[in-house]
């Protein structure tokens, strides 16, 4: 599968303020916002993120976490999506810099491959100023969707 980020941010959403003092209470509100299809479990979607942050934290540093679930729960390759969530107050996550988080990309991937592609694609779009000048300003989904796009046509 070739990653389509543009597709899996659509599928994901764009939430902003999203409140929560911890961790767990953030995952929860994101996973309320989210749209599933009936298949999936939104508890199960919940569990397997705080699992995941208990183990160690998904903080990549510069204001951003990259939350995910540590063993694939999608059953079918099109219910993965990637959400982008702008946080109401940044959130303490011992990130290596020790940055407190204000953004995260939520990424919910079928099989460990697909993983790791939208983790590459992403760490390609989190090299462009563009692109981080778009998350600093808490920007839209059909900004970001317009940025990814661009991203992926000049690659």
């Amino acid at each position: 599968m070739a990653v389509e980020l543009e597709d899996l941010i659509r599928k994901g959403g764009v939430f902003d303020k999203v409140e929560g003092t911890s961790s767990d209470q953030v995952y929860k509100e994101i996973v309320n916002l989210m749209s599933f299809s009936e298949s999936i479990s939104k508890d199960e979607i919940y569990e397997a993120l705080c699992a995941r942050e208990k183990i160690m934290s998904t903080a990549v540093g510069n204001g951003i976490a990259l939350p995910h679930c540590r063993i694939p729960i999608i059953k079918d390759m099109s219910d993965q999506r990637i959400a982008i969530v702008y946080l109401k107050e940044p959130l303490a996550m011992n990130a290596p810099d020790g940055i407190p988080v204000n953004t995260m990309f939520v990424i919910l991937a079928q099989n460990q491959s697909d993983h790791i592609q939208m983790l590459s694609a992403l760490a390609g779009l989190l090299k462009e100023n563009e692109f981080k000048k778009l998350l600093a300003g808490h920007a839209g989904e059909a900004e970001i969707l317009n940025a990814v796009k661009e991203f992926a046509q000049n690659k």
